[in-house]
């Protein structure tokens, strides 16, 4: 086997690694935890409000 098979079975794998990760990432299996991830944020900040609204309360 010479130098230009051994880079284009390389290049191969790299292309399959890729599409299994997007198909993997874009599976709807996965769109829940996903969405669960991306919203976390907004969760935390809802938190520090209640806790800012808590605080103002007491004052």
């Amino acid at each position: 086997m010479d130098y230009g098979t051994l880079r284009g079975l390389i290049a191969l794998l790299i292309l399959a690694l890729f599409i299994i990760i997007v198909v993997w990432a874009y599976s709807k299996k996965r769109r829940s935890s996903f969405d669960d991830a991306a919203n976390s944020i907004f969760e935390e900040d809802r938190k520090d409000e209640v806790n800012k609204q808590e605080t103002n309360n007491n004052v």
